[in-house]
């Protein structure tokens, strides 16, 4: 007896629905439906309201703290052109870190009910609504959990004195990102680069969503082999 695929209700809270469509969920969430209107993840409020934010909430609330790192390196002894300089290496970093949990985390291929419903949470709800304005940067609370792992990371090839500045300079990196993913999928840019970034990153929701990782740049996928064709017969890759 072969059991009936599982169907996915979009009038009702998703996040616990997903994970029911077990192998089919990735052939699913990659099938975007293009609408403003986002879905509702949880029937609570409280869990429903902390899955959305504003996308001026990332600078508003990351640009300070950049701000106070930087100045720590500078009450530290360091030139602003040195800090200038350590905030460069550090949205370096952060384009390497952007691509690499692109590539390998956010596109992980699940099956299980609890890998597909983290997964969704994740990165599969942006895939699945690519145009949900209150799903595109990441909530803040998330954001200021991952900022100790990123601080241990730059404290291990850096002075005492260097690393705020290092990581302040990747905060900043984190930033730009953000707000430049949400302009790619909002803005209607005339000129490059932002012209050719917006129809590299729509490439990857709605042609070839196994290439194409960067969000800020195309440069991690010359470096690794990633840059998708642009030739018409690739469609079917």
């Amino acid at each position: 007896m072969v059991a009936q695929a599982f169907t996915v209700d979009l009038d009702k809270p998703l996040v616990f629905q997903v994970g029911h469509l077990e192998e089919q969920y990735q052939d699913w969430v990659h099938q975007p439906i293009v609408s403003k209107e986002g879905p509702r993840f949880f029937a609570n409020d409280v869990l429903e309201f902390l899955t959305r934010t504003k996308w001026w909430a990332v600078p508003l609330i990351w640009l300070p703290v950049v701000c106070w790192c930087l100045n720590q390196s500078i009450q530290m002894g360091h030139t602003v052109p040195q800090v200038a300089l350590m905030v460069v290496a550090g949205i370096f970093i952060w384009t390497l870190i952007e691509y690499t949990l692109h590539r390998y985390l956010f596109h992980i291929d699940t099956k299980s009910y609890w890998t597909n419903t983290a997964h969704y949470l994740l990165h599969g709800c942006h895939h699945k609504h690519p145009m949900d304005g209150l799903r595109l940067v990441f909530p803040p609370t998330a954001a200021a959990i991952l900022c100790y792992p990123f601080w241990s990371l730059v404290k291990l090839f850096t002075t005492t004195s260097t690393t705020p500045g290092v990581f302040g300079g990747g905060l900043l990196g984190y930033v730009i990102y953000d707000c430049t993913h949400y302009y790619l999928h909002h803005a209607h840019p005339s000129f490059d680069p932002a012209k050719h970034l917006k129809k590299y990153h729509l490439n990857h929701h709605f042609r070839i969503q196994n290439k194409g990782f960067g969000i800020t740049s195309t440069l991690w996928d010359h470096v690794f082999g990633t840059l998708p064709s642009t030739k018409t017969a690739d469609k079917s890759t």
